[in-house]
């Protein structure tokens, strides 16, 4: 097995790495995030490439497979401490735009995927309801056939960069009685007659990505909205949630190593008892435990995306990428905070709000239960 990186993939990173940090410097400790984020800040990510990083090079994207995508992802979640931001971008790419280049007309992509790629759009997956959150088989959402097309009723719950969106991909049951066959996926504007976004949730963390509920009141979509056909539905959020359980906790595996830096410095810099908290096993075997996560969930990440760009199932390997990523960050940001002390639990030291960010990647994407439950079925238990 090869381990290492090519001259162009570390290039590629390297230079990912610094305009990330040239473009969101670290400033002040503890500063707040743009609530939401800022246009400026998104039309940066989209001139690093990175709105477009796993998109065909026609429509202004990089054309990179999964792995190169989630290196350069999990350089964004690194050099970018507004995970918010991050997620927010990474919301918008795998779980709107890969659906849509994967199953998208040619005139439907020619429209909106360059202006996704460049930062002029932003998109919103409108997927979860109240009813159906890790059950998304029963959608309450209706989408009733007439001629041209379909009006969609229904109300989605949390949509991530609901507020901001220009467009976005749904999920509606137009067949009630086929289960997960009766569900159809649609590319909807933000400007479309019935659809009202609501007011943005004030949460716990991400604080820079908006989100709210989304309304669609006898809204109509053409027949040309359709991704794939009706009834695809099923089968085009789950191509979208095996890129964003992979590429999306990129960011996160980022973050971690972040937190372990973080955590390292603090160590180094800090004295007690007269020597530094290094020199305290209960210190120096805390951080090693990070960076032990850390390498386990990037290894398994690496895995599930090589086994992505092989044409290969991975969910298995998805699946526990993600579970990796996802508890091994809410571990590592709690970790960090009790190392730096009183100073890890204050607002203005900065380190407490990772931990409010890492502890919503144990709910969306499929909470940590819901991947276990996919390991063991392949797992064949």
């Amino acid at each position: 097995m090869d381990f290492g990186w090519s001259a162009d993939q570390e290039e590629r990173h390297r230079r990912t790495l610094e305009a990330v940090r040239a473009a969101f410097p670290a400033g002040p400790a503890g500063r707040p995030p743009r609530e939401p984020f800022a246009r400026t800040d998104w039309a940066a990510l989209g001139r690093m490439g990175l709105l477009g990083a796993c998109l065909p090079d026609k429509y202004g994207g990089v054309g990179l497979g999964a792995l190169d995508t989630a290196r350069l992802y999990e350089a964004l979640g690194e050099g970018c401490e507004d995970t918010g931001l991050v997620f927010a971008a990474s919301a918008h790419l795998f779980a709107c735009a890969v659906p849509l280049d994967r199953f998208g007309s040619d005139d439907l992509k020619s429209r909106w995927l360059p202006g996704m790629c460049s930062g002029e759009v932003v998109a919103g997956n409108a997927m979860t309801e109240d009813e159906a959150g890790s059950d998304v088989s029963r959608l309450r959402m209706t989408a009733v056939p007439v001629a041209g097309g379909h009006v969609l009723n229904g109300r989605k719950s949390f949509v991530s960069n609901g507020p901001a969106a220009d467009v976005f991909v749904t999920y509606a049951t137009t067949d009630p009685e086929a289960g997960h066959l009766g569900q159809t996926a649609f590319v909807v504007p933000a400007d479309t007659p019935g659809v009202r976004a609501g007011q943005p949730f004030d949460k716990m963390g991400l604080r820079s990505t908006p989100a709210s509920a989304v309304t669609f009141a006898d809204c109509f979509v053409p027949d040309t909205a359709v991704l794939g056909a009706p009834g695809m539905g099923a089968t085009v959020f789950q191509h979208s949630m095996g890129w964003e359980r992979a590429c999306l906790f990129a960011g996160y595996v980022g973050m971690m190593a972040r937190l372990v830096e973080r955590a390292s410095e603090h160590a180094r810099s800090r004295r007690q008892f007269g020597r530094r908290l290094t020199g305290f096993q209960a210190v120096s075997h805390r951080i090693v435990d990070m960076a032990m996560r850390l390498e386990s969930a990037r290894l398994l990440l690496y895995r599930a995306c090589w086994e992505m760009d092989q044409g290969r199932p991975a969910r298995l390997a998805v699946a526990l990428s993600k579970l990796a990523a996802s508890e091994g960050a809410v571990a590592n940001a709690l970790d960090a905070v009790r190392i730096c002390g009183g100073r890890g639990y204050l607002t203005e030291f900065g380190v407490e709000a990772e931990l409010r960010d890492a502890v919503p990647s144990l709910l969306f994407s499929g909470t940590s239960e819901i991947q276990k439950e996919l390991a063991a079925k392949e797992l064949g238990l």
